[in-house]
């Protein structure tokens, strides 16, 4: 394993700020100051340390949670509470993967696995995430074809869902479900402001193929890493 990602992996400090630990000459492999962000280092083998503690790698967690609305995706915030906070027995560092507004529920997976965030969610990774969406009016037919071509919306951008229906749902013709594949801020609320619609309440129900079923708003589930990415590319339900 690289010496940065190995630092990185001990929770001390994010890959960046770990190769500029290294360059300062703090960090120690087997007794000696290494300077190279790329050496090879053996897990099981060679003793690391940062200004001589050793290091531990540390366990990968995942949790998924049907977030609440209320609860900012963050690991502090000055005004309100944080999704961190309702994961309870957990002492170690987490942190969510992406981002729901505050008002916005739905599947939410908090980790501490950094290198997991950006190679497998990553919005560069183009994997698509479903929602359930709330209009503040009715939405015709016509209205949903010229959705689905694609709006523009109120930041300048033009945008194409990757599906969009309406949902056999009360009240009647103000729910429709969206993919979308973009990591934009706030992308279904500015894309429903470019339709002409408002959203009243936002849940996403799924991420790839993993779908919100079973877990209650606020509860979670622990899972490992082989079960989440079966989740997430072969389908299974939370």
């Amino acid at each position: 394993m690289r010496l940065n990602k190995y630092i990185s992996s001990c929770g001390i400090a994010a890959r960046r700020k770990a190769e500029t630990l290294i360059l300062s000459g703090r960090i120690k492999v087997n007794g000696k100051i290494v300077l190279a962000p790329f050496f090879e280092v053996d897990a099981q083998k060679d003793t690391v340390t940062f200004d001589d503690r050793q290091l531990e790698l540390e366990e990968r967690v995942y949790f998924v949670m049907n977030k609440p609305a209320g609860y900012v995706c963050a690991v502090t915030d000055k005004y309100d509470p944080v999704v961190l906070s309702l994961i309870k027995g957990y002492e170690g560092k987490l942190f969510p993967v992406g981002r729901l507004d505050r008002d916005t529920e739905g599947l939410l997976i908090l980790t501490n696995d950094g290198s997991f965030a950006f190679n497998v969610l990553h919005p560069s990774k183009r994997i698509p995430k479903e929602y359930e969406a709330l209009l503040n009016i009715p939405i015709n037919a016509r209205q949903v074809e010229n959705w689905r071509k694609g709006v523009d919306t109120p930041d300048g951008r033009f945008v194409t869902p990757l599906s969009l229906e309406v949902m056999d749902k009360e009240p009647a013709n103000r729910w429709v479900r969206i993919s979308i594949v973009s990591g934009h801020k706030h992308e279904v609320k500015l894309m429903a402001n470019g339709a002409g619609f408002s959203v009243e309440k936002l849940i996403r129900r799924k991420i790839g193929k993993m779908t919100l079923e079973n877990l209650s708003v606020g509860e979670y589930v622990s899972l490992s890493f082989s079960e989440l990415y079966t989740k997430i590319f072969d389908g299974g339900t939370v």
